[in-house]
């Protein structure tokens, strides 16, 4: 292969879906946030597989993922839009029965106006100030949206990942406050908020990023397996340079393997020169140099054989520990990962 192969698990997201299921409440109906394409995979490939474990609500960020998502997965799902009814939306939205978050007076004004019978839920701002109504904005719409019939009233948190931030409290006080004593389904947990524990479930969850492997949820199945084909060899001798800008000098002679993928793939450009690992089978190898658009180098001199191929992400590394060489977040690795790679998918 000249380019490399990104091996997806749909069984191991189905096992991380199980377990973050398990920490909540039977009550609580666990869902899955698909957003982004599947976070990189395939939001229909992921959805497919969820659906066959009851999963029934799907989140995605705009009305036109959630188009695709409806054609991918086929019309039982109950996809909820994130960024609410945007003007724009109302033709997909009612054409592939989407139901928005809507995140402000101007959003519920144009839905009640455009969409009168349309479902809805509202999303609420309590204390993230990204995205939702502020409590003072929800008190002067509540009894006209709740005469409306809502299928969810949903905030987010800001700093789950973080169990021990005060602004967790802080944001849980607010919801209560802003929700308490309503007959609407809540929910205020993505993948943090679960870990958090059962104060922070309501009667909903939205699992993202755990689903597909990643921190918080220290605890999940790896999803994915990233392979990168070897173009080439060459020896380099002590003194000789590899990589734009002279990026890293040889002290001693040495093997360098140049690999077919680089930030036009998705692999971040400043994990370059930062003690980033590839691996032969268990055997680390060190990236060397910069990272290119299409290539990076890789040290293979302690091989006694070079394979056709080394591994990116794998079981010596995951998502997380690669973010942390590129000084960003597992989020970004699997949402960069390009559409040149060969995606094999087991199972299949």
């Amino acid at each position: 292969m000249g380019t490399g192969i990104l091996t997806i698990n749909p069984d191991a997201l189905a096992k991380n879906w199980q377990a973050l299921d398990g920490m909540s409440n039977p009550a609580v109906e666990t869902t899955a946030v698909v957003k982004a394409d599947g976070y990189g995979l395939g939001a229909g490939l992921v959805a497919k597989r969820l659906m066959r474990e009851g999963v029934r609500i799907f989140f995605v960020a705009a009305a036109e993922e959630g188009a695709a998502l409806r054609k991918a997965a086929g019309d039982t799902l109950d996809i909820r839009i994130l960024s609410g009814h945007m003007a724009g939306d109302t033709d997909l939205l009612r054409d592939f029965n989407l139901t928005p978050m809507l995140n402000s007076v101007e959003q519920i004004t144009r839905h009640f106006e455009i969409l009168p019978d349309h479902p809805f839920g509202v999303q609420l701002d309590s204390g993230m100030n990204r995205l939702g109504l502020e409590p003072v904005e929800w008190d002067s719409v509540k009894s006209h949206v709740l005469a409306k019939n809502p299928v969810l009233l949903m905030s987010h948190l800001a700093c789950a990942d973080e169990p021990e931030n005060p602004l967790n409290a802080l944001q849980l006080t607010c919801f209560r406050e802003m929700t308490d004593g309503l007959d609407v389904p809540r929910s205020l947990a993505a993948t943090g908020g679960i870990l958090l524990g059962p104060d922070y479930h309501f009667d909903l969850v939205r699992p993202g990023v755990g689903l597909y492997g990643g921190a918080p949820f220290t605890d999940a199945v790896p999803v994915i397996n990233l392979s990168l084909p070897v173009i080439q060899t060459r020896d380099v001798q002590p003194g000789e340079y590899v990589g734009y800008g002279n990026g890293w000098q040889a002290q001693t002679p040495a093997k360098i393997a140049t690999l077919a993928a680089g930030y036009a793939d998705g692999l971040i450009r400043a994990m370059g020169g930062k003690e980033t690992q590839i691996y032969a089978g268990d055997t680390p190898c060190e990236v060397l140099g910069r990272v290119s658009m299409d290539m990076l180098t890789v040290d293979v001199t302690h091989l006694e054989t070079v394979p056709e191929s080394l591994d990116l992400i794998c079981e010596h590394q995951s998502i997380d520990d690669l973010a942390d060489k590129a000084g960003t977040i597992g989020y970004e690795i699997l949402t960069s990962l390009g559409a040149r790679y060969t995606r094999r998918i087991l199972g299949e």
